[in-house]
């Protein structure tokens, strides 16, 4: 078989059914008319929502017309892959402990990037196989790619209000991933909104974030303040981060839809280094070694460990006031970064402030 003689409507089955075999729980097809994603993109652009996110639109019109980043593209077909290590019920005890270290899910295991990004080679290595060699590119959040307007029109979903993908068979706890192919496969149909009249994302998010639905600015989300933002946390912003040290996955938590989530079987997603458990004082202990050592083959090492400090210390500053985290808070008072030491000052003065209320 080579793909001239191929009949495209068994090779889409046959590519869906070999994505499943790879760990995939869905693939679908898409064209690349992205024009509608393309306008909503430019509006977002053009409010300044993106903050520092400047690779946004350094790259044109590349992110919205795939066949200008990989010449030859006519089709794309988008993979997800479930990612939730644990319950929701023990997340929601995690983040209501304000001395525990909460991470966003997606991060406790193996950096996803590495994951996916194998198993979409694979995915296009069996492909080959089928038909001989095409044209393709595998992506995952790497690149200036529309991954979730792609995947909501390959079938996989739709945006919620919160702008994440949800799946009314599997909630939003899952990961995308795409190959840019050369080849006319047939289309899947996109899947109409279910979000209803239930505004559950934009109600709990702590930093009021989603400033519309559909719209997020963020300059003010707690995963762009903790991941993106390089430099200061703007202060206001501080308090309304709680215990949050690496993303945030409030408006998740609260999605009518992730009742029907489902735990990954992905071993690579599985929780490493005890960080769904952590607490603030032990992560807060590192040395930068430490910081490396236990984050190695992780999505976190990417935010380097200024940005990992500079995050405890505003979730110790909300912390509860506690005799040890003031000793910790003032070991690290004279650090020499700059960034790190204003941090570590403003949480201080939170606990000095909580201090002086008890006592008086």
């Amino acid at each position: 078989m080579n793909a001239n003689s191929t009949d495209f409507h068994d090779l889409a089955q046959e590519i869906k059914t070999l994505g499943q075999s790879l760990g995939f729980q869905q693939v679908g097809i898409s064209d690349t008319e992205l024009s509608e994603a393309e306008k909503q993109l430019a509006d977002w652009l053009d409010a300044g929502f993106h903050g520092e996110m400047n690779y946004m639109h350094k790259h044109g019109t590349k992110r919205t017309r795939p066949n200008e980043l990989h010449p030859g593209t006519v089709r794309v077909i988008s993979c997800r892959m479930d990612y939730l290590p644990e319950s929701m019920s023990i997340t929601n005890e995690l983040m209501a402990d304000p001395a525990r270290a909460y991470i966003s899910r997606y991060a406790l295991g193996r950096d996803y990037h590495k994951v996916i990004r194998k198993k979409l080679q694979q995915l296009a290595t069996l492909i080959e196989e089928l038909i001989g060699p095409f044209g393709y590119r595998a992506f995952v959040d790497s690149a200036p790619v529309m991954e979730k307007s792609i995947a909501e029109k390959a079938g996989l979903g739709w945006i919620g209000k919160h702008s994440n993908l949800i799946n009314k068979e599997a909630g939003s706890w899952f990961f995308l991933g795409e190959l840019y192919v050369d080849l006319p496969l047939p289309v899947d149909q996109p899947i109409k909104d279910h979000c209803g009249h239930c505004t559950d994302c934009i109600d709990i998010c702590p930093t009021q974030a989603i400033v519309a639905p559909y719209v997020v600015d963020s300059r003010r989300c707690i995963s762009y303040l903790t991941i993106e933002l390089q430099g200061a946390i703007p202060e206001h912003l501080r308090p309304l981060m709680g215990n949050h040290i690496y993303g945030c996955d409030d408006c998740q938590q609260v999605c009518p839809w992730n009742r029907f989530a489902n735990l990954t079987v992905e071993k690579d997603f599985m929780t490493r280094h005890q960080l769904d458990t952590a607490s603030l004082l032990d992560v807060f202990s590192w040395s930068e070694e430490d910081f490396l050592r236990n984050t190695e083959g992780s999505a976190i090492r990417r935010i380097g460990y200024v940005s990992w400090i500079r995050n405890i210390a505003v979730a110790l500053g909300n912390a509860s006031y506690d005799p040890d985290i003031l000793v910790a808070l003032n070991k690290r008072e004279n650090h020499p970064n700059p960034i790190i030491n204003e941090h570590v000052r403003w949480a201080i003065e939170q606990h000095v402030a909580a201090l002086h209320e008890v006592t008086t």
